[in-house]
Formats: structure tokens, sequence, C-alpha cells
């Protein structure tokens, strides 16, 4: 199960609370909030906590497959940047 800390699952709490406040018949208590999200991240929190994994696990292979382009330095620069003569070589 995903775990969530006291101040995300309060925040979450009063946004449910907010949300049926506004779209719902009845107000939604902070147990009922609290019982609900526990449903949510039960039954919700693997499938986005895998894509979240899934989805970070693409971008380091992206970084990681260009790592040569991201880390290697250019060689032998020294002429190529001055863009001047440089005595008689």
């Amino acid at each position: 199960m995903v775990e969530i800390s006291k101040q995300a699952r309060d925040g979450a709490i009063a946004s449910l609370q907010r949300y049926f406040d506004r779209n719902m018949p009845e107000p939604l208590g902070t147990l009922p909030a609290g019982q609900l999200l526990d449903f949510f991240v039960q039954e919700v929190g693997g499938v986005i906590y895998n894509k979240a994994i899934a989805d970070a696990q693409g971008r380091m292979v992206q970084h990681a497959g260009d790592l040569h382009g991201e880390l290697f330095a250019d060689e032998f620069q020294y002429w190529a940047k001055s863009g001047k003569k440089r005595g008689n070589t």
C-alpha cells in the first residue's frame, strides 16, 4: 500500500470535503473522507505509483542513453574555439 504523510493526508481529506461541498448534495465528514481516501489510496495508489516509477525509469533510460552527448567533453578544441591563426604551425 502506498503511504502518505500526515500533512498530505490532512490536505487530501480537506480537498475531498471541499469537492463534496461544491459538487455533491451532501457534505462529507472528516471520518468518511478519511475512509474514502484510504479506499482510493489502497485501490488506485498502486496504479499511480507504478506509472510514476515507469515514467521515472523511462527518463533515466533516455538520459543514460545520451551520456556521451551529456557528459563527454569535445576533444582538441583549442584551435576550433580560437578562430584565429596562432603562430606558424
